[in-house]
């Protein structure tokens, strides 16, 4: 017998559209509380890593508890294409597609933390590590930090999330079982967040787009709001 349904398709893309946003927002209040972040990324490489190593093993975990968060996006974009009912095909296959790569450049950028920033933290804090080592270190932690944080994690994760925001959006206005105001503000928030993503693009690129960095948290916020709202609409 096939337990498997539409129904339970769309029962379970509901209950990770209100999961997942909680969840993801809890990790990210609790590294604010406990790490500063994001605001510690503005100190020196030293400062960061000493800060990190204080955390302990309850940070690293909490580190790789926030990358399973974007993990889950995963399923999450199948499982909304699959539930979707009465939309084009080849938007449901477009906005599954790109979920899934939204989820992965986002996992990419935060799985630095819980595997390679513990190494470097460990090395800064030896007694007997040279200042040309540290400089190594400063340098490794620096780059990483422009190329999995800064143009993987963030520049194309928001991108990529939010033109797939934006294509469930659309599915949604041409689908029976949600109300369409939830997809105009799906392709709203889609469009504000894929903007988001070029807050260090081109001559931004050294000190970033100043309306990109005010507006990024807000939005992130409202699309949080937008997934819990269609996880409900999905529900009901």
């Amino acid at each position: 017998m096939n337990f498997w349904t539409d129904t339970t398709s769309t029962v379970i893309a509901g209950i990770l559209l209100i999961a997942v946003p909680i969840a993801f927002n809890a990790a990210f209040a609790a590294l604010a509380a406990k790490f500063d972040y994001p605001n510690i990324l503005r100190k020196p490489t030293a400062e960061v890593l000493a800060k990190f190593s204080a955390g302990g093993s309850a940070l690293v975990l909490l580190w790789w508890g926030f990358a399973m968060t974007a993990a889950l996006l995963t399923p999450l974009a199948i499982l909304v294409s699959a539930s979707l009912q009465g939309a084009a095909p080849a938007i449901l296959f477009a906005a599954g597609a790109v979920g899934v790569v939204a989820s992965v450049v986002q996992f990419l950028g935060l799985i630095r933390w819980p595997f390679l920033v513990p190494y470097l933290a460990r090395e800064s804090a030896k007694s007997d590590t040279t200042p040309a080592s540290r400089e190594a270190i400063d340098i490794v932690f620096q780059s990483f930090n422009r190329y999995l944080g800064v143009a993987v994690g963030e520049h194309l994760g928001f991108l990529f999330t939010g033109t797939w925001t934006a294509l469930v959006g659309v599915a949604i206005l041409q689908s029976s079982n949600v109300n369409g105001w939830v997809g105009v503000a799906g392709i709203i928030i889609g469009i504000a967040l894929a903007l988001c993503s070029l807050e260090f693009v081109g001559h931004f690129e050294t000190k970033g787009w100043r309306p990109a960095a005010v507006a990024t948290p807000f939005v992130y916020i409202v699309w949080s709001l937008w997934l819990v709202g269609t996880g409900v609409a999905l529900l009901l």
